[in-house]
C-alpha cells in the first residue's frame, strides 16, 4: 500500500509540472485577460468582431502555458506543430495578398473613378505612416523597425503584417494587435479629431453628387490602377496586384463566380486564420515589452496624424476650389483605409450637423483610395528599407 502511495504521489508530481497550472506566470495571466477584453469589445461593443474575436481567442490559445522541455510540439514558435505551420501564412507574408484579393473582389471604386481628386485626400492621411516613422527612429528603433510601426497608421492590418513579416517580424505580434486594435477604435478616435479641425460652415459644406461611372470604366480602372501604381512601386506588387486582380472579377460582369469565391469564402478563410495565428504569437514572453508599450504609444498616434492630415489636406486644398466644387473636410478622414469604417464616421459625424447631408458615398472615395496608399506606402518602405 505504501509503495502505491509513492507510485501515485510521483506520478500525480509528474502530471503537476505538465499542466498549465504549474507553468502559469503573471505574463500568462496578464495576456489572458487582454484577450478576453478583446472578445469582450467584439461581443458586448460590436467593435469589429470579425477581426477580434480570432485574435482574441488567438492570444488564449498562444498564452496557455506549457512545458517547453515536454517536447509536446503545440506552441505556435514550436517547429513542426500545427499552428507553426499555419503561422507560416503569416511570417511567408502570403495570408496578406489573399486578403487584398478579398478586399478588391468587395470594393466598388466608383466614387473614386467619379471624382478623382479625392486620390489625393487618401494620399495625404499616409502622413501618419511616414510621421510615424520618423518618431519612431527619434525613439531609438531601427530604420526596419521603424518602418514596420509606421504602417500602423495606414489603418490597415493585413498592410501592416505583410511589412513587419518582411521588415521587423519579432515584432509582428504587437503591431499587428496595435493596427486590429486601432481598426476597432475608429469611431471613438476619430470623430473628436474631425470636430477639433472644422468649424461648423466646413461641416455643412454640400458635395455634388457622385456622377453615374461606366462599365468600361470601372473596368479599365484596375488595369491602369496596377500599371501605375507597380511600376511606381514594384515592390508593393504582392498586395497591389491582388487587390486590383480582385476588382477585375468583380467589375468585368464574366467572373462572377471567382469573385463571390474571393469576396466571401477565401477572405472568410483567410481571415479566421489570419487573426488565430496572429493572436497567437502574442505570447506573454515575445510581447509584454517596452518596445510593445511604445509599439501601441507609436500605433494611436500615427492613427491621430493620419486623421488629422486627411482633414487639414482637405482644408487647405479647399482654399483652391471653386465654390460648389469644395470638399467637406469630414471626409478627411476616411484616408485611411479602414474600410468601411472610417467613410462611415465621415456619415455620422456629418449627419449630427446637418440630417440630410449625407457623406457616405463621397467619404468612400478617399477610403477606398487609402486602401491603396497604405499598399504603396507600404511598398516604398519596403522598396528603401530590404
Amino acid at each position: 500500500m505504501g509503495e502505491f502511495i509513492t507510485f501515485l504521489g510521483n506520478n500525480l508530481a509528474d502530471f503537476w509540472t505538465y499542466t498549465g497550472f504549474a507553468n502559469a506566470t503573471a505574463g500568462h495571466v496578464a495576456m489572458l485577460l487582454i484577450g478576453l477584453f478583446f472578445i469582450y469589445l467584439a461581443v458586448a461593443k460590436e467593435f469589429e468582431p470579425m477581426l477580434l474575436i480570432p485574435i482574441g481567442f488567438g492570444i488564449l490559445i498562444g498564452n496557455i502555458p506549457f512545458n517547453m522541455e515536454a517536447g509536446l510540439k503545440v506552441g505556435i514558435y514550436e517547429e513542426g506543430s500545427v499552428l507553426n505551420i499555419l503561422y507560416q501564412g503569416v511570417t511567408s507574408g502570403w495570408y496578406p495578398p489573399l486578403i487584398f484579393l478579398g478586399i478588391g473582389a468587395m470594393t466598388d471604386f466608383s466614387a473614386l473613378i467619379s471624382n478623382p481628386k479625392l486620390m489625393l485626400v487618401g494620399a495625404a492621411a499616409q502622413f501618419g505612416i511616414f510621421g510615424a516613422y520618423m518618431i519612431a527612429l527619434a525613439l531609438g528603433f531601427d530604420p526596419m523597425q521603424a518602418g514596420a510601426i509606421g504602417i500602423i497608421g495606414g489603418a490597415d492590418g493585413p498592410t501592416a503584417i505583410f511589412l513587419s513579416s518582411k521588415l521587423a517580424p519579432n515584432l509582428m505580434g504587437a503591431i499587428a494587435v496595435s493596427a486590429y486594435s486601432y481598426m476597432a477604435l475608429v469611431p471613438v478616435i476619430q470623430p473628436p479629431i474631425m470636430r477639433l479641425l472644422t468649424n461648423k460652415h466646413e461641416r455643412l459644406i454640400r458635395m455634388k453628387p457622385p456622377r453615374v461611372v461606366s462599365h468600361t470604366e470601372k473596368v479599365m480602372f484596375p488595369i491602369i490602377g496596377l500599371l501605375l501604381t507597380t511600376f511606381l512601386v514594384p515592390s508593393g506588387l504582392p498586395l497591389l496586384g491582388m487587390l486590383f486582380f480582385g476588382n477585375l472579377l468583380k467589375e468585368s460582369g464574366v467572373t462572377r463566380r471567382l469573385a463571390n469565391t474571393a469576396s466571401g469564402p477565401l477572405i472568410d478563410t483567410i481571415t479566421i486564420l489570419l487573426g488565430l495565428t496572429v493572436g497567437a504569437s502574442t505570447q506573454a514572453s515575445e510581447f509584454l515589452t517596452l518596445d510593445s508599450i511604445l509599439i501601441f504609444f507609436l500605433g494611436a498616434l500615427s492613427f491621430v496624424i493620419a486623421t488629422a492630415s486627411g482633414v487639414i489636406f482637405v482644408k487647405i486644398f479647399n482654399l483652391f476650389l471653386k465654390k460648389g466644387n469644395k470638399i467637406n473636410p469630414l471626409i478627411g478622414n476616411a484616408g485611411v483605409s479602414a474600410v468601411p469604417d472610417s467613410a462611415r464616421i465621415s456619415q455620422v459625424v456629418g449627419l449630427e450637423y446637418d440630417p440630410t447631408n449625407y457623406l457616405l458615398m463621397h467619404a468612400m472615395g478617399p477610403n477606398v483610395a487609402g486602401v491603396i496608399g497604405s499598399a504603396v506606402a507600404a511598398g516604398i518602405l519596403l522598396g528603401f528599407l530590404l
